[in-house]
């Protein structure tokens, strides 16, 4: 049901947060690190490479799918709707399209977003007061993720999905067969 993004030698790169203590819980939450999306949302992934990598640029990958397990531990982290998904909803990362990401260079170094991947305060925002480069490099993920297909997160800089994310189930670790939770 799912569709597996591998990262390559020539990326894209990833950094899946939640397979390590690097996170909002200071746990790891994924039993491995993966990036799996549906089907619709690894082809959008792969047009926004493509327009990223037509700019001299790559992505990181921070998240995608995330099990209702996984959306659980988070929300006992922070239940806080404006950064996380009460999972009695659901979520766009539980649905299978959603991806949490960052331009970076040829070699996976991350770009200047003038926060980190995470950071829930208001500088994560997307309209933040934040340098002129990091802004820049904001409009630039934005710009490449919108010309793929996907709406962006008004909170999260580096959150984007595909549109009318509803239309789509919410899934389990189990349910999606991809062996993510510990």
């Amino acid at each position: 049901m799912l569709t597996e993004i591998t990262p390559g030698a020539d990326g894209p790169f990833f950094d899946i947060a939640y397979a390590t203590a690097n996170n909002i819980t200071g746990t790891p939450i994924y039993g491995r690190g993966a990036c799996f999306l549906h089907p619709r949302a690894a082809e959008a992934f792969h047009r926004a490479r493509a327009a990223a990598r037509a700019i001299g640029l790559d992505l990181l990958v921070f998240d995608a799918f995330r099990p209702t397990e996984a959306q659980w531990k988070l929300w006992q982290a922070l239940p806080d709707p404006t950064f996380i998904a009460d999972p009695r909803l659901g979520s766009t990362h539980g649905r299978g399209v959603a991806v949490d990401l960052t331009l970076c260079s040829p070699e996976g170094v991350a770009l200047d977003m003038g926060t980190g991947f995470d950071e829930m305060t208001v500088l994560s925002y997307h309209a933040a007061a934040v340098a002129p480069e990091a802004r820049r490099n904001r409009l630039l993920l934005l710009g490449v993720m919108a010309e793929a297909g996907f709406v962006h997160n008004e909170f999260e800089w580096w959150h984007y999905n595909l549109p009318d994310p509803d239309q789509y189930p919410l899934l389990t670790d189990a349910a999606a067969g991809t062996h993510m939770m510990p």
